[in-house]
């Protein structure tokens, strides 16, 4: 929905810029090669610290450090203003300045962001404007006065599936759906043939039905975890069969998938099949998609760590 310059107005939100704010964003600046390159870090950390307490004042929870705009060496390399909401993923918060008709979107924040939101810093630096939001950046270029009111933001976020926070599960904190191996497939979950090939003592085991909404299609998506240092896991996803079944559908898929949403590994169900597997690593802010597919159907877990 487009909407008028007068209603955009109306719509704005003003945050103060803390103190706090300012000397983190003059500490990231002061790293920084060129003055060009320093006032790009500070105007971005300045929006991205506006559009996080506007967010934490709406109660939506946000992992403030973990971005790339936090990360140094992303920093200094690209021109990065992302926060991550979290389960969700990441917004990226563009500032502008007074008098601003349009806001430049860099070519390596284009993609992998559930939106854009636009900040007017002041000249003094004591105040930014959150304008608007955009769901896309496709032109690489945002117009003002076509930004979405920020009013919409909540319900716009509310339409996400959130993400299974794979870091909690090390603290045994699971969401809705996630049972023990044990609950959903009884007996079969000790046999051989539904065993990980690679067990730890120190793995934390989930399962979840996956369905399709058809008879007999269901299957059972295993994920153990196996820290292997202070920020990397080892991740073994599994599926099972479940409803009585002995081996999964033929041509069953099992997918991972990056955050562009493309692929990275995938392993396929052959004839009597009790089971197929991935294994690899992750670190921690890495965020991934478990797609389950069979013929025409297909269902996509989203994770993060």
């Amino acid at each position: 929905m487009i909407h008028n310059a007068n209603m955009l107005a109306d719509w704005s939100i003003p945050m103060p810029i803390t103190q706090s704010a300012l000397e983190r964003a003059q500490q990231f600046a002061d790293y920084q090669p060129t003055n060009q390159k320093a006032e790009q870090v500070y105007l971005n950390t300045l929006a991205v610290s506006a559009v996080n307490n506007y967010l934490r004042i709406l109660g939506i929870p946000t992992d403030l450090t973990v971005g790339d705009s936090w990360n140094s060496v992303v920093r200094l390399a690209d021109n990065v203003a992302d926060l991550r909401v979290t389960g969700l993923g990441r917004l990226e918060c563009r500032p502008v300045k007074p008098g601003d008709l349009t806001c430049p979107i860099p070519q390596e924040v284009r993609f992998n962001r559930i939106g854009y939101i636009v900040v007017e810093i002041d000249q003094d630096h004591t105040e930014a404007t959150l304008l608007g939001f955009s769901p896309t950046s496709e032109t690489g270029e945002l117009v003002i006065q076509q930004l979405r009111i920020l009013k919409d933001l909540p319900a716009y976020l509310d339409q996400f599936q959130p993400m299974t926070q794979l870091s909690q599960w090390l603290e045994h904190i699971f969401e809705a759906g996630w049972q023990s191996v044990e609950t959903l497939l009884g007996n079969q979950g000790a046999q051989p043939a539904f065993a990980f090939r690679s067990k730890s003592d120190q793995s934390i085991r989930r399962c979840k039905q996956i369905e399709w909404g058809k008879p007999n299609q269901g299957v059972a998506l295993v994920v153990a975890l196996t820290p292997e240092s202070e920020t990397t896991l080892n991740v073994m996803l599994q599926l099972n069969p479940i409803n009585g079944q002995t081996y999964l559908p033929p041509n069953l898929q099992l997918l991972l998938l990056d955050e562009e949403q493309e692929m990275l590994i995938n392993a396929q169900a052959r004839n009597q099949d009790q089971s197929i597997q991935l294994d690899f690593s992750c670190e921690a802010g890495d965020r991934f998609s478990v797609k389950v597919a069979l013929d025409n159907a297909s269902v996509i877990e989203e994770f993060v760590i």
